[in-house]
């Protein structure tokens, strides 16, 4: 229902009001980027122009995001340079294994969806450390754990598959 909305134009705004509101926020001030959806961009490619707009609106903020697009040449130079920048783009994988190739990228902070039973610290197939979101078994909330924003942390965090397709992307997760 709210994609519907958005798409007819009875939510949301335009990028360029939207980086104004942004960087109206008071300085050091924690928020996250989507609730759902990906950086700006048509397809698997990222609005490079959009993106330094958004980074540029960051600047003195600890704004974080997530996108599952894929890292070509471009796309894991825009992301790199945001991350420079100080707005913190999470690489999104599926698997554990693809948790592995892109941390290899070296660009970018790593997340990646988990079975539902998956415990609470566990390892790549290679060997790195995957830590579960605190949300997920403790009583905190993205706004007073911060750790994804965070860009120079070396455990990969995990999200317990969740919600209505839990089961799928549960068994997607366990490939």
């Amino acid at each position: 229902m709210h994609w519907a909305k958005v798409d007819k134009g009875e939510r949301g705004t335009d990028w360029q009001t939207f980086c104004g509101a942004i960087a109206d926020l008071p300085s050091g001030q924690l928020w996250r980027h989507n609730q759902a959806g990906d950086l700006p961009g048509t397809g698997n490619r990222i609005n490079t122009a959009e993106l330094s707009a958004l980074v540029i609106a960051n600047h003195g903020k600890r704004g974080f995001t997530y996108t599952h697009k894929p890292m070509t040449k471009t796309n894991a130079g825009a992301v790199k340079n945001a991350n420079k920048a100080g707005f913190t783009v999470n690489l999104s994988a599926d698997t554990v294994a693809q948790a592995d190739t892109l941390a290899a990228l070296d660009i970018a902070p790593v997340v990646v969806v988990l079975p539902i039973d998956a415990k609470r610290e566990t390892k790549t197939p290679q060997g790195r450390t995957i830590a579960t979101c605190p949300a997920t078994y403790m009583n905190t909330n993205c706004k007073d754990c911060g750790l994804c924003a965070r860009q120079d942390r070396k455990v990969i965090v995990g999200f317990p598959a969740h919600g209505v397709s839990k089961r799928t992307a549960s068994q997607i997760a366990g490939a």
